[in-house]
């Protein structure tokens, strides 16, 4: 009899064992036609959608993910469809870091597309190299920094703040600048820079000017006052490295203040087409601002990106839906999918090591031409124009460098390391780990490393 009860108990705990096999394989078989057949490879959204650089950084969430709509319609990656985790590190600098390394370690992504202040992406760098992660960063910026762990597809400063300064110099005819800014690493260090520039075009130090506000600063009453003193004798401009929400406030004193483009033009450097939705256009114009893509670039294929982009926040319910804009960032961080799309199905593979190798020297179409990864410092060749604000928040296009030709960008200053004896890249061990296995290290191969210890930067 007892042996007779053990042999029902085990044959219930063997029914019951075969009953939960089932529900689980008839569960896994559900999630895998849920995700339309394939599995999937998880990316990472890393953007603020609140706080101060919500403003700005919103969108380059939602061109990511139309990106990753139209490439999971086309088929995905590798046969896998993309699957984006989207994070809110809400302007918090530190949270930027926490939220990375959530990314990375427990929803095991692939690659993140985010950051735009460079507080935000210096917070979460140490978690990228030491987790072995890849970023893609969208957002023009100072420079001095070249990790393995980040490409950089927007400008540097050889890309955009050198050009609008030699702009507003040699052809504005400007004497005097007033170099203002928030108060974190991209406006001071870019500010060095820009400095570095003018001393050696012969501006002296009283022609000079240079003050900081804070994050979320909005009153610009008495600032707007001395720039006023300060342009009183003409020739004076203002080169703005003013980020965030802040910009509405700024701009909003100085036209209250009377201050037009003929007083003292403004050049910007973070504010496009997607920050001026936000403000009173018509005091703005003839204001300049400079970059690497304007949406008023008319090809058929920038023209097709507009609309998709339009009819995307549409669809999605977006705010202003189809009165959407594009602008540089914007463009900088949808094609950034594209390139890592490209470098994964070159390598064969999602394995950061691999896609990273594939990535140098990619060349490929964006919504506004033809660009190029550069072989070996993490950054991207990209044309350079200066643009002036119209009434309708658009701006045209008023000056090209190098001919229209992609200028090569340089990771490091030459007017911050005029020895030309440049940091390596971070994280050391990993470069030099990439020098001793030849071919993992760019074109050219470990024949010439010792060329790359000097030049690895141009």
């Amino acid at each position: 009899m007892i042996s007779f009860l053990r042999r029902r108990a085990n044959l219930r705990i063997l029914h019951l064992t075969l009953f939960l096999f089932f529900i689980g394989l008839l569960s896994s078989t559900l999630s895998i036609s849920h995700a339309g057949g394939h599995e999937s490879v998880k990316i990472g959204v890393l953007h603020s959608l609140s706080g101060t650089m919500a403003i700005s950084e919103t969108s380059l969430k939602d061109v990511v993910l139309m990106a990753v709509e139209e490439i999971n319609e086309a088929g995905g990656v590798l046969g896998k469809k993309i699957e984006p985790v989207v994070v809110d590190p809400a302007s918090d600098w530190p949270l930027f870091a926490e939220k990375a390394k959530q990314l990375l370690t427990e929803d095991k992504v692939a690659v993140t597309f985010g950051c735009w202040t460079s507080v935000s992406r210096k917070s979460c760098l140490p978690v990228f190299e030491e987790h072995n992660g890849l970023l893609f960063y969208p957002v023009q910026y100072e420079g001095e920094e070249q990790s393995l762990n980040v490409f950089y597809t927007a400008a540097s400063p050889n890309q955009q703040l050198v050009p609008a300064a030699e702009y507003m110099k040699e052809e504005m005819g400007m004497e005097k600048f007033y170099l203002l800014g928030t108060d974190y690493v991209f406006p001071r260090t870019a500010n060095k820079v820009l400095k570095a520039y003018l001393k050696s075009k012969g501006v002296p130090d009283e022609n000079i000017a240079e003050e900081y506000t804070p994050f979320h600063h909005q009153d610009y009453q008495t600032i707007v006052s001395k720039v006023k003193e300060f342009a009183a004798d003409g020739n004076a401009c203002i080169l703005s490295t003013i980020n965030g929400d802040s910009n509405v406030p700024f701009y909003k004193e100085f036209a209250n203040q009377g201050l037009t483009s003929d007083d003292c033009p403004i050049m910007a450097f973070s504010v496009a087409e997607d920050e001026l939705l936000a403000m009173d256009v018509p005091p703005l114009v003839g204001h300049l601002a400079a970059w690497n893509y304007f949406q008023s670039i008319d090809t058929p294929d920038n023209n097709a990106f507009v609309k998709r982009f339009k009819d995307f926040c549409e669809k999605e319910g977006l705010p202003k839906g189809k009165d959407r804009v594009t602008d540089d960032p914007i463009e900088a961080a949808y094609f950034g999918v594209y390139v890592w799309k490209a470098a994964v199905e070159k390598a064969g593979s999602f394995e950061v090591d691999k896609v990273r190798n594939a990535v140098y020297g990619l060349e490929f179409d964006s919504p506004s031409g033809k660009k190029k990864m550069h072989e070996s410092n993490q950054h991207t060749l990209k044309p350079v124009y200066i643009g002036e604000i119209l009434v309708d928040g658009q701006f045209e296009i008023v000056a090209e460098f190098n001919d229209g030709d992609l200028v090569v960008p340089d990771s490091y200053s030459s007017y911050l390391w005029p020895d030309g004896n440049y940091p390596k890249p971070t994280p050391e061990a990993k470069y030099k780990e990439l020098q001793a296995s030849c071919c993992n290290w760019p074109k050219p191969c470990c024949k010439k490393a010792d060329k790359h210890e000097h030049d690895h930067d141009h």
